[in-house]
């Protein structure tokens, strides 16, 4: 996960398919593919002036080649290891 203010991110193709999810206050903002349902970035209700984004969803860009990122597969959890 990497971080950016609010002005710098800016989705290029397939806004149509995010859906918010929004719980409790209201004021943190999490967004999901709604065809793959992969997470894509979020608002934080703690700082809420930056988005919160998946690096795994920028296209060229492979989040295992980035040293020091920690990466998780979606199917070996930690706790189960």
């Amino acid at each position: 996960m990497a971080y950016v203010p609010l002005s710098g991110l800016h989705i290029l193709r397939g806004a149509e398919h995010l859906k918010l999810y929004q719980f409790n206050s209201g004021v943190a903002k999490h967004y999901f593919c709604s065809k793959c349902g992969i997470y894509t970035h979020h608002q934080t209700r703690s700082n809420p002036t930056v988005y919160g984004f998946n690096v795994g969803c920028l296209e060229g860009v492979n989040p295992c080649d980035l040293d020091g990122v920690p990466v998780s597969d979606g199917i070996n959890h930690e706790s189960d290891l």
